[in-house]
């Protein structure tokens, strides 16, 4: 395919101003390829493919040919300037025979195995078209309750979700990945507490879930009362639990696992502008937009690390460019969904219906580095309300022009905005803070509302090569005032901060603060500032250390609910692991002086099973679930290694059985225990787990920490309680990437590797 943006005139070529991650990122995830997998298009043919693709809409109202080349070349300029981009399936899909360019739905779940299984294949018609699914479960009847049809008892919402889980494991996105799911119960429904604690076992890894919270619930809390359940099949009464009692198994579980989440269902409602079509019960899988059964959101984000400038009176804020930049996005957003191809016809109804935008904003981090403010202060959270009171106005201000051209939405009459003061509006919400990690990447850009999740980190590629990683921004500054040094951004990717490090100045010190320096508070008080000017919700994820406590995650429950929040995901981070395999220990059968003893292929086989072994069999929790080691011995020392997967079974059980039997192998033909156990620690998988003392990378993790315990106990009769830390190279990344083997950052309720752009959610 020719260079479509210079051969139609465009007035800039993106590929000049891309970092080469972003073109790396847009070659992997965004280009058109044909048949071999070889791109066709350039990043400025993509971004003509959407311009003109998202234009064409303009013919509905009116616009001839040339009408419509004026707009597209309008949008490609928006797009190319990275001051605004809209989400990832419209830059995808555009323009493709695919053409389905939203990201989040939500699916309606009724008490009826006819709506649970139609919602099973729709939900895999939507994960296969590239979009994310939410729902509500709380229509379900509880476990054990009368099914009066078959003379038995239901199964209850968390056995039916097992049943979407497995779906979602057997659908692969455009065949590269599963799609994601967000589950949601309400806190009064009678199977509420098996719901808050079905993932700590490991299962249900293509879920997020969240508790739904009540206003009635939470007050309980405050007082130390008991609250009611209810059962929804019937509406009546189903017993009482102590609201404090349940708080803290919600409680103690996000700290454990990082779930559930919260989303705080009345104030929700209080926000939904349709209330005549029905109540919101349930979230996209990232908790950032709520939305009614059937319906989907289009997203984009303004790119907030654009508009500095830079005058006398020092950095400010470019309201103008801005406001102008948000009432174009807005009108791009809008002609989204007039060409978007929905995956169901009820979807495209609604869709059309209440025409719901999501505008957000990301390179939040940014623009507060540039203009000297600390993310963690009152100047930054002032800013924060003041630039999205900005965004939000300008945006509706844009969404009421539209609808004096275009019309209100069609369901418009009956809606909170039907009032003789409100007059028409085109869209039912305009802003939303949604997740930017793989926007951010191509936009060069921080993420979201996030801080920065790292200043340098290391990038491992091919064997242990290391690649150091630094913020654009800190560069620029470090070589401008003349400590920028190899050495230096190294020593940063190692520490995992700046702070401390005598080399950089206290004052820029003081404002590359990144997610783990930063007190949690302060990220729920930045939630707050935006969410305070938010149509739907605010994406954020609030990151604790790895010694937070279970109290700690408590209050920061208690002030999201006191501020305005409508919901709060948080992680909290292992105790640093190494990212990369260390190099193995010299073994003890050395044939010098510190030299490791070296045979050629062919020259040794392994000793025959003794028939009589000794041995400790440990339960560990893996991503993959409930994980059985047993390590054997005999006279000689460590002899074999076995594995059980629970019940989950499947590939990962097959993957750990092939890895038990190459150790066993290995230990019999005389290789080192302790060189096995430090190839195996540190090995990461997408879904870390918890475990008592510590974090268990994956299930290869896993064996390593059971040999270790083993080798303890054979040398001194003693088990080290918990998990043996690693002790190598230090950083704050968590869990490995599952596609490049990247460290992935957990920020605005997602997981994301910054190194190929991979996104846990859809």
């Amino acid at each position: 395919m020719p260079d479509a943006a210079r051969a139609a005139g465009y007035s800039r070529a993106i590929d000049e101003i891309l970092t080469p991650n972003s073109l790396k990122v847009l070659q992997k995830r965004y280009l058109c390829k044909d048949d071999d997998g070889n791109a066709i298009e350039n990043p400025s043919d993509m971004f003509v493919r959407v311009a003109e693709n998202i234009a064409s809409a303009e013919r509905v109202w009116g616009a001839d040919d040339a009408g419509v080349a004026e707009v597209a070349r309008d949008f490609y300029d928006l797009m190319t300037s990275l001051e605004f981009l809209p989400n990832s399936p419209t830059l995808m899909n555009a323009g493709r025979e695919l053409q389905q360019l939203s990201a989040c739905f939500v699916l309606p779940v009724a008490d009826s195995m006819e709506s649970i299984f139609g919602a099973v294949r729709d939900t895999a018609i939507i994960h296969k078209s590239g979009g994310g699914t939410g729902f509500s479960f709380s229509r379900l009847r509880p476990a054990g309750d009368q099914v009066r049809s078959t003379q038995g008892v239901s199964s209850g919402p968390v056995s039916f979700m097992r049943v979407f889980n497995q779906a979602t494991e057997a659908v692969k996105q455009g065949g590269t990945r599963r799609g994601a799911n967000m589950g949601v119960l309400r806190i009064d429904h009678p199977d509420i507490l098996h719901f808050i604690g079905c993932k700590e076992d490991g299962d249900f890894a293509n879920f997020n879930i969240s508790v739904a919270l009540t206003e009635e619930f939470m007050e309980s809390v405050k007082a130390g009362t008991a609250y009611g359940l209810k059962n929804p099949r019937t509406g009546e009464p189903a017993g009482e639990l102590d609201a404090r009692e349940v708080y803290d198994r919600i409680v103690e579980m996000a700290w454990a696992t990082g779930d559930p989440g919260i989303i705080f269902i009345d104030r929700i409602n209080r926000d939904n502008p349709t209330p005549h079509l029905g109540e919101i019960e349930s979230t996209n899988p990232c908790g950032e937009q709520p939305l009614l059964p059937y319906e989907a959101c289009n997203l984009g984000s303004v790119n907030l690390s654009r508009f500095v400038t830079f005058g006398e009176e020092g950095a400010v804020v470019a309201w103008d460019r801005l406001g102008d930049v948000v009432h174009r996005a807005v009108r791009f957003l809008d002609d989204v969904i007039e060409v978007n191809q929905y995956p169901l016809p009820e979807i495209d109804e609604l869709a059309r219906g209440n025409r719901k935008i999501g505008l957000g904003v990301m390179g939040w981090a940014d623009m507060l580095i540039k203009m000297g403010v600390a993310y963690d202060s009152e100047e930054a959270v002032a800013l924060g309300e003041k630039v999205m009171g900005f965004i939000d106005a300008e945006a509706k201000a844009a969404s009421r022009k539209l609808a004096a051209e275009r019309g209100a939405f069609p369901n418009f009459e009956g809606s909170v905005y039907d009032t003789p003061e409100g007059g028409p509006i085109r869209n039912a919400t305009v802003t939303t803070i949604a997740p930017t990690g793989t926007l951010s990447i191509i936009a060069n850009s921080s993420s979201g509302v996030e801080p920065l999740f790292a200043v340098s980190y290391v990038r491992t590629v091919m064997d242990n090569d290391r690649l150091i990683e630094v913020n654009p921004v800190f560069e620029e500054i470090a070589v401008k005032r003349g400590f920028y040094s190899q050495e230096l951004m190294a020593l940063i990717a190692d520490h995992g901060s700046v702070h401390g490090i005598d080399e950089v100045p206290e004052d820029i010190q003081r404002i590359f603060v990144t997610a783990h320096d930063i007190a949690p508070e302060w990220h729920i008080r930045m939630q707050a500032a935006f969410q305070t000017h938010t149509d739907n919700a605010v994406s954020k994820t609030v990151n604790f250390g790895n010694d937070a406590t279970a109290e700690d995650v408590r209050e920061v429950y208690d002030l999201a609910y006191e501020l305005g929040v409508k919901g709060v995901t948080i992680y909290r981070d292992g105790s640093k692991e190494n990212q990369v395999l260390s190099t193995g220990k010299t073994g003890k059968g050395a044939a010098g002086a510190g030299e490791p003893a070296f045979v050629r292929a062919g020259e040794i086989e392994p000793r025959p099973r003794p028939m009589v072994t000794q041995g400790r069999t440990e339960k560990i929790l893996t991503g993959c679930g409930n994980l059985y080691v047993t390590v054997n011995w005999d006279e000689e020392g460590l002899c074999e290694v076995f594995t059980q997967m629970g019940k989950s079974g499947g590939c990962a059980s097959s993957q750990s059985e092939a890895l038990s039997r190459m150790i066993s192998v290995s230990l019999r033909a005389g290789v080192d225990p302790e060189a096995i156990t430090k190839h195996l620690r540190g090995i990461r998988c997408p879904s870390p787990s918890w475990t008592e003392g510590g974090k268990v990378l994956s299930c290869a993790d896993a064996v390593g920490i059971v040999m270790e315990h083993a080798l303890s106990y054979v040398e001194t009769g003693e088990v080290p309680s918990g998990v043996v830390k690693n002790t190598d190279t230090l950083d704050n990344l968590s869990g490995a990437c599952p596609e490049c083997g990247g460290s992935l950052e957990h920020e605005s309720g997602c997981a994301v590797c910054r190194a190929c752009g991979f996104s846990k959610c859809a």
